[in-house]
């Protein structure tokens, strides 16, 4: 993620929203700092990245709980 440090203060206007996507949706911060176009956003397959970095993070939380579960009942 160094190596975007300027893509990410470009993406994300404040360092604490951008602190809090990296502890709560990492992947869907780290992708909306890699789609964003400073002039038009972020659109076309950006939108796809973006929605994809979403459902991992969101898989990650749910699918540790499934995990825990099934290895205490079992």
């Amino acid at each position: 993620m160094w190596i975007l440090t300027d893509r990410l203060s470009i993406a994300i206007d404040s360092f604490w929203l951008g602190f809090a996507g990296f502890l709560v949706l990492p992947w869907t911060t780290f992708l909306w700092a890699v789609a964003y176009a400073p002039l038009g956003g972020v659109s076309g397959l950006g939108i796809l990245l973006v929605v994809f970095g979403f459902i991992v993070d969101v898989t990650s939380w749910f699918g540790t709980g499934r995990e825990g579960y099934q290895r205490t009942n079992a």
